[in-house]
């Protein structure tokens, strides 16, 4: 079943009850009371827009326990914190040693991996939504070395970015600006829950990557294998600008939009698969490969 993605913007109190989510929510019209409830079993993210939002201790301990991935969001309703859970695996101690302990280069060669099948995502999306030329993009993915020393993840996303909005023709990619890039955040941001959460789940750390290595970044890892997801994120913002002619701003309607991201069908190994079970069988697939099992990271590719 596909875990569900629940994001509260309105004055509410969140409790539990018998494996339950109960929520309180006040109209802000009526000023009337309402109560009803979801299993948290069946849920996967939360996230948390307003600050009139309370959660009870008992509530984040259960959420933890069922590793639902919890973020919290800051005045402008953009993500700025991810609560995860300390233990997600029954092999917890086996899966942090082997990743610990893991050799220089096979981190380079699954950052290679990882890299290249990024690039031919956005091949493949560019080709898609702007009939773009993407044999140099193609031939990047295919000639990226170990440990991306080429730095051709960085030429491809330079070509990728200066193409990828054709009605914006001075677009480019700051995390920092408004608009367009508004919408690329809120969505990698769920992106990164959700790959944070696979991480735990699959008895690894999310602080120890294969190439991020920021001291203050607590979730390195995550920001390393949602890479080759981000393009999907991409295609949402693609679709809610182009398709949709919605105004390229952070809104009810766009949020929307951006949250129905785990439920979105992808394709991993030869079969069609919710985004959210993708994560996770990229993330077992990662661990067999610091267990020395395989030697590919699974990733899910764009048609």
């Amino acid at each position: 079943m596909i875990k569900k993605t629940i994001c509260f913007s309105n004055r509410c109190i969140l409790s539990c009850r018998l494996d339950q989510l109960r929520i309180k929510r006040f109209d802000p019209y009526s000023g009337k009371e309402e109560e009803f409830s979801r299993p948290i079993e069946d849920i996967g993210v939360i996230i948390v827009e307003s600050e009139q939002v309370s959660l009870t201790s008992a509530l984040i301990t259960k959420l933890m326990e069922n590793n639902v991935a919890l973020i919290f969001c800051d005045r402008k309703h953009m993500p700025s914190g991810l609560l995860l859970p300390l233990e997600g695996n029954t092999l917890q101690s086996e899966r942090f040693s082997s990743q610990i302990n893991s050799s220089l280069p096979l981190k380079k060669q699954l950052w290679q991996q990882t890299v290249s099948m990024k690039i031919r995502n956005q091949a493949i999306v560019l080709n898609k939504t702007c009939g773009c030329e993407v044999g140099n993009m193609l031939s990047w993915a295919n000639n990226v070395k170990s440990g991306d020393s080429d730095n051709l993840e960085g030429r491809a996303a330079a070509y990728y970015w200066k193409n990828i909005f054709p009605e914006y023709p001075d677009f480019r990619r700051d995390p920092d600006e408004d608009g367009v890039n508004a919408l690329l955040n809120y969505g990698y941001a769920i992106l990164r829950a959700i790959v944070a959460r696979s991480l735990v789940g699959s008895g690894l750390l999310p602080t120890l990557g294969i190439h991020h290595c920021n001291r203050y970044n607590a979730y390195c890892l995550a920001d390393d294998i949602m890479e080759p997801f981000r393009p999907y994120v991409d295609m949402m913002v693609i679709d809610i600008i182009r398709s949709r002619k919605l105004p390229a701003k952070i809104s009810k309607e766009t949020k929307q939009i951006l949250l129905t991201l785990p439920a979105i069908d992808v394709k991993m190994q030869k079969l069609k698969r919710p985004l959210l079970v993708a994560a996770s069988m990229t993330t077992a697939s990662l661990s067999k490969c610091y267990l020395g099992e395989i030697r590919r990271i699974s990733y899910p590719e764009i048609e």
